[in-house]
């Protein structure tokens, strides 16, 4: 290997906290050679983002040991305004959230413009007329209008292209991405891999990423390490590591991927919920009189039979999430259309007569750690639908069902009095799926439950829903675009694209032999 830019030897990250210290990262040895391709990856907490911020020394009320060169520099001996010379200059970094890692109050432009006049001196024209090259070369639509943009103006996928325009502000010889696919649709992961690999050869600056999704390193690092609890346990060149791993908590990860969990739907299942030329739409002021209709949901006709899991894929923005939420009557734009359960038509109803329905269509959202409030503990979390639906159950009996849903999604009775940021993110998931299968509902409404867990705790959320399935009858409207759980969970499946339904079928027919080009698209994008 050529000698190396960044060589990280024996490096140990210690926090401080109340009682002492904490060792996130112990004895860790990496080195990325100058234009390489390194992917750092592991499980959530097992130190890959924090060795990666230590390289910029990012990581608050961090002790740091052993050492961090940087083409030829000890960065660790470097004294903090020597740092900023390093940041964003030498080293950039694309964060994993960019909603969170951009400033809400000022424009793309802005943000870029400020990189470009600390480090390179240039004028606010100069800096703006580079701002806007930027983000053409990452192919962003209308750069020019981008540019004048706030951040939660632009997509997922624009915000991580102007993230990427903002880290190659002043030409990095190396780029740390830590997670720049998360959460993204399939068609957007490729298409910033792609942007990544392209980047990487034109401007010949190496890159480490850090991930939990494999997929993504295979296709795309020339080498990898693999960390478990702060410690690399394998190393080696991307095709040695993933053909023959070594460690077998490296063999974990690889069989970890979703694998088929359901079996054939019932065949002579009763139809629980169905739709008839469902729409929603949103309306907004437009100027002083005029106004703006968006059709979220244009006419949409679907069944879900009781025991069948029938997931809805489809990139942001194509409604999928719309139209789950405006069958359970939650959905904030004006909706129409019939909705049916157990044939009983349900959108007309008047909102007390449809609450008590509510019990029977429970929701688990995307994110646990928003969707849990964190001024409750987990008891009163879980029993707070018991308390609304099933008000003849006393204090005791609403202790006790509690405590069994709690056992039956993995978790035991200890952690009713603890808050939900006390646990991580596949066990706050597990709590959010307590909370709604305490209700003994018919159907759950699943919004992306598995987007942004690691691929052994995604393996055991999919695994509990499938046994969650067969042991109650439950059916499930499961909303995603990751199709591999789409295979692993589900019987039938809805692709929509613009608010529409474009194909719809068996899994595996869907699957095999799409007829619908948006769907061979979503296909070939795909990763797996």
């Amino acid at each position: 290997m050529a000698e190396a830019l960044l060589d990280i030897r024996d490096l140990s990250v210690d926090f401080r906290t109340a009682s002492g210290s904490v060792r996130v990262v112990d004895d860790v040895s990496i080195s990325v050679a100058p234009g390489e391709r390194f992917a750092l990856v592991g499980e959530s907490g097992s130190g890959k983002t924090v060795t990666a911020l230590s390289v910029l020394r990012l990581n608050a009320d961090a002790r740091y040991g052993g050492s961090i060169r940087f083409d030829g520099r000890e960065l660790l001996s470097l004294s903090e305004r020597e740092m900023r010379g390093v940041r964003g200059r030498d080293v950039a970094m694309v964060f994993q959230e960019p909603m969170t890692a951009f400033n809400p109050l000022y424009t793309v432009g802005d943000q870029i413009c400020e990189v470009l006049e600390l480090h390179e001196g240039l004028s606010r024209g100069q800096a703006a007329k580079r701002a806007v090259e930027l983000l053409a070369l990452t192919r962003i639509p209308e750069p020019q209008r981008r540019f004048s943009s706030l951040p939660h103006q632009l997509s997922g996928g624009q915000r991580q292209r102007a993230m990427i325009a903002m880290a190659l502000a002043c030409g990095p010889k190396l780029l740390l991405a830590d997670e720049p696919t998360t959460a993204l649709d399939v068609t957007i992961q490729r298409q910033i891999v792609s942007l990544l690999e392209d980047l990487q050869r034109e401007l010949g600056m190496a890159v480490l990423l850090i991930t939990h999704d494999l997929p993504l390193v295979r296709a795309f690092a020339d080498r990898v390490a693999v960390m478990k609890d702060g410690r690399v346990v394998e190393e080696g060149a991307a095709a040695a590591v993933f053909g023959a791993p070594r460690e077998p908590y490296t063999r974990m990860l690889i069989d970890s991927r979703p694998a088929r969990e359901v079996g054939p739907a019932p065949a002579d299942a009763a139809t629980l919920v169905e739709a008839h030329r469902l729409r929603c739409r949103f309306v907004s002021r437009k100027g002083w009189f005029g106004k703006h209709v968006f059709e979220a949901v244009r006419g949409v006709d679907l069944q879900v039979a009781r025991g069948e899991t029938l997931a809805i894929v489809g990139e942001s923005g194509s409604g999928k999430t719309t139209l789950g939420l405006s069958l359970l009557k939650l959905a904030a734009g004006e909706v129409d259309g019939q909705v049916r359960l157990d044939g009983r038509r349900i959108d007309a109803l008047p909102r007390g007569e449809f609450r008590p329905l509510r019990r029977r269509m429970q929701v688990v959202f995307q994110d646990p750690y928003n969707s849990l409030s964190p001024r409750m503990t987990v008891g009163e979390i879980v029993g707070e639908g018991l308390a609304l639906h099933r008000p003849e159950l006393d204090d005791r009996a609403r202790r006790a069902a509690v405590a069994a849903v709690l056992a039956e999604v993995g978790l035991d009775e200890s952690v009713m009095s603890r808050y939900p940021h006390e646990f991580s993110g596949g066990q706050r998931q597990r709590i959010a799926i307590a909370r709604a299968v305490v209700l003994e509902p018919d159907l759950l409404l699943l919004d992306e439950p598995t987007s942004a867990l690691d691929v052994s705790v995604q393996r055991q959320v999919l695994r509990l829903l499938a046994s969650l399935q067969r042991r109650h009858g439950l059916a499930y409207l499961f909303i995603t675009h990751d199709l591999a759980v789409v295979r692993a969970m589900a019987h039938r499946v809805l692709v929509m694209k613009d608010g529409e339904v474009v194909e719809a079928g068996e899994v595996g027919q869907v699957f095999s032999a799409p007829r619908a080009d948006y769907t061979r698209q979503l296909l070939a994008a795909s990763l797996d």
